[in-house]
């Protein structure tokens, strides 16, 4: 049940942005403390008495459901049985910490449609960012974990170049911030520090200096909360009209990542949270506050499909003039030509922004089952959304479990009827793998699909969870032999679209970094977290939570469409993946233990550091 004190939070007039917009003078870190408290987004909580511990009766009473409905912003249609469990359970997170999600309690609960939906490798995202960056005309809020030189930084880079002489010619000028990751000495008095424009061409930075842009207005900080309070979240936010929500960062790598391009007042709720992680005086008054709506003109041009259009040159950003123009564009450059196959263009995509280039060894790809990793998720009408995120937390225990983030997904899989599914590089947490146990006993459907090898070096440490064949043996032990609880559950390594097996993520050639998941193909998470520790504990996400059987059905086709995981990737019945003659996959790391471990995980970790 929603307290009291929870229910009077989300009918507060009042919210971090709104009061922004009226004191512009203020930061949002003195708002916060004028509204919450002297509660800080990074506060530990103690675990409060939420629907989360309630009896099945209780949880599911109506006027429990509709103390959370009532705490919400929905369209016309009411948001689904499970996806109000998952939001009041959520929403009991705020009763120790209001700012537990990231977000004013009063924009928790949203709605908004959803134009386009990506899944493909890190660059292809990178283009739709730079094309929604360039059409700027007020304020860009750009916030990202690693930024790095690279060809993904470059497009930024080029399409900031283009927005100042854009807004030049109007005679107008354009607020830019930019925020990511940035651990540092100086970082223990102060998490947030300015980035001076003096080391904008530095080595890791590479952005413009202010005399190649100057009708921009440029902000950038670097964040980090000492010691494990990683800045892990991926938005960006474009005159408060649209929000894009990524697993990627701003770097170059072998990652087939995800991205929601989001419209509508949920634009607003995100907004309100790039406020609250940035804390620090703006420059500019906002300007877009407010102005969130639903423009879904892109979706409806039905421009015709562009003709002799080169694919190759990734740091071209073609910038198209809407929606259906970029993604015919963009999907062409993975579609067979007179002098290429299916399976060669999609090799030659994936093998463009990486160092180590590896052969197709995938069957060639089918009618129908084209790789298309630009696709609408439009709806006819906006769906119920809620952003289920949880802040940074520095501190080296696991004492910041209890977020909106974690609750969510703990919600939805212990009411899950039929099925979970879920993408993560990691899959580790251990209140994650408990509730998925507990799920496959009942007979519901439980697959998962992780990377092979993902930051083993890391997961390998005592304390971050194990790697993913440890944690799938923890699973699978916890079922206890149960035949309809093994039958239920449904392991995979993933594979890559040109591919027909998994490859350590190591070999840095093939690797998945989506962050999704979907239950009873009705509700879905898509954001920055990670099933690993990590996300569980630490760092600071961004996600949002979708109720819509239109949207998931379109994300799951998207997931099978543009990867070969389920045709190739299922792991034995030990939870490690092997070939047709039973041999493990190249880079398999076995199962070390705990002084191993560490000795394994403290050399990887260094080995990272220097790379």
């Amino acid at each position: 049940m929603v307290s009291q004190y929870v229910y009077d939070l989300c009918h507060a007039r009042a919210t971090v942005s709104s009061e922004l917009a009226k004191n512009p003078r203020d930061t949002p870190e003195k708002i916060i403390q004028r509204l919450y408290g002297s509660q800080k987004p990074h506060t530990p909580h103690r675990q409060s008495n939420s629907s989360s511990d309630s009896d099945d009766k209780e949880d599911a009473s109506r006027d429990a459901l509709q103390r959370a409905y009532e705490c919400g912003q929905w369209p016309r249609d009411k948001p689904s049985r499970l996806f109000l469990r998952a939001f009041a359970d959520s929403l009991a997170c705020l009763e120790a910490n209001p700012l537990a999600g990231m977000v004013s309690p009063p924009l928790m609960g949203s709605h908004g449609v959803v134009p386009l939906t990506i899944v493909a490798p890190l660059v292809s995202l990178m283009h739709h960012c730079a094309n929604l960056i360039r059409k700027a005309r007020k304020e860009v809020f750009f916030i990202t974990c690693t930024w790095k030189a690279s060809i993904a930084q470059r497009l930024i880079r080029d399409a900031l170049v283009d927005l100042s002489k854009r807004a030049g010619l109007r005679g107008e000028r354009v607020m830019v911030r930019i925020m990511f990751d940035q651990p540092g000495v100086w970082h223990v008095l102060d998490s947030h520090q300015p980035v001076k424009s003096s080391t904008y061409d530095s080595k890791h930075v590479q952005l413009p200096f202010p005399h190649e842009i100057p009708n921009l207005e440029l902000e950038v900080i670097g964040a980090h909360t000492i010691f494990l309070g990683t800045l892990h979240s991926k938005i960006l936010i474009v005159d408060g009209l649209a929000a894009a929500v990524m697993s990627n960062n701003v770097e170059d790598n072998a990652n087939v990542e995800m991205l929601t391009h989001l419209e509508g007042p949920i634009v607003a709720s995100i907004y309100d949270t790039a406020l609250i992680t940035w804390r620090k005086n703006l420059k500019e008054r906002p300007s877009t506050i407010g102005q969130a709506q639903t423009t879904d003109k892109a979706v409806e041009a039905g421009v015709t499909r562009p003709e002799n259009l080169e694919a190759g040159n990734l740091e071209d950003p073609h910038y198209d003039s809407d929606l259906r123009e970029e993604m015919a564009y963009a999907n062409q450059g993975y579609d067979a030509s007179e002098k290429i196959s299916r399976l060669e263009a999609v090799n030659h995509q994936f093998n463009l922004p990486i160092r180590n280039h590896i052969e197709a060894t995938g069957p060639e790809i089918a009618d129908g089952r084209e790789m298309t990793p630009y696709f609408t998720t439009m709806t006819s009408q906006p769906v119920p959304m809620a952003l289920v995120s949880r802040p940074p937390y520095g501190p080296l225990d696991a004492g910041n479990t209890h977020v909106p983030q974690n609750e969510a997904w703990l919600s939805l899989v212990r009411n899950a009827k039929r099925n979970i599914f879920i993408q993560t590089p990691d899959l580790n947490a251990d209140s994650l793998l408990k509730a998925l146990a507990e799920a496959a006993k009942r007979g519901i459907e439980v697959t998962y699909y992780v990377c092979f090898g993902y930051n083993d070096a890391g997961e390998m440490i005592p304390g971050q969870g194990g790697t993913n064949e440890q944690a799938a043996r923890r699973l699978i032990a916890l079922l206890d032999g149960d035949k309809q609880a093994l039958q239920s559950l449904h392991i995979y390594n993933y594979v890559a679209k040109d591919q027909d097996h998994p490859i350590h993520h190591s070999f840095k050639s093939r690797s998945c970094h989506i962050k999704l998941m979907i239950v009873d193909e009705t509700v879905g998470i898509q954001g920055s977290g990670n099933q690993d520790t990590q996300s569980w504990c630490h760092s600071q996400e961004v996600n949002i939570m979708v109720d819509s059987p239109e949207v998931c059905t379109q994300w799951r086709w998207g997931i099978e469409q543009n990867q070969n995981t389920r045709a190739f990737g299922r792991v034995s019945a030990d939870g490690v993946w092997k070939d047709a003659n039973g041999i493990h996959g190249q880079g398999y790391s076995g199962d070390p233990g705990v002084v191993d471990g560490l000795v394994r995980g403290v050399v990887g970790m260094a080995k990272k550091a220097m790379a």
